[in-house]
């Protein structure tokens, strides 16, 4: 279970790098309305995404890394530590948006968070719940 974990980490990981990095104006463009997308702020914004992708691309490279390493992180408690970080970084990502979500419920909200971004906000619940459910398995 730990490799299949480590697999869907890294591809959604590398996932988010693409997005973010890579294709930093479709980013741009599922958070900024259409007729606001002619501002200054809309490039700033597509430029600030690479640089969450960045941290993407990191991830995604350590969960690569230790698939072809599982030795080194080979006790139970290690491998909870690493599973722990994952979860967060997973969190973070989604728990961030939670506010949000509860802001388009009353018609507000910097963004909306449907469609792609939708995906995106539960995929990473998902993750999250993998990574931190796997983790507990191995401490208990």
């Amino acid at each position: 279970m730990f490799e299949v974990v480590l697999i869907l980490n890294m591809i959604w990981f590398a996932m988010g790098f693409n997005v973010f990095s890579l294709r930093s104006k479709i980013f741009a463009k599922l958070l900024v309305p259409r007729d606001q997308r002619d501002t200054p702020v809309f490039d700033i914004l597509a430029e600030s995404g690479k640089f969450l992708g960045g941290f993407n691309l990191a991830f995604s490279l350590f969960n690569l890394l230790l698939l072809f390493n599982l030795s080194a992180f080979a006790t139970d408690s290690q491998r909870a530590i690493l599973l722990f970080v994952f979860a967060v970084a997973h969190g973070s990502q989604f728990f961030f948006n939670v506010p949000v979500v509860i802001q388009n419920r009353s018609g507000g909200g910097a963004w909306q968070v449907k469609g792609v971004i939708r995906f995106i906000f539960v995929t990473d619940f998902i993750m999250t719940c993998l990574n931190g459910l796997l983790a507990i398995r191995y401490l208990v």
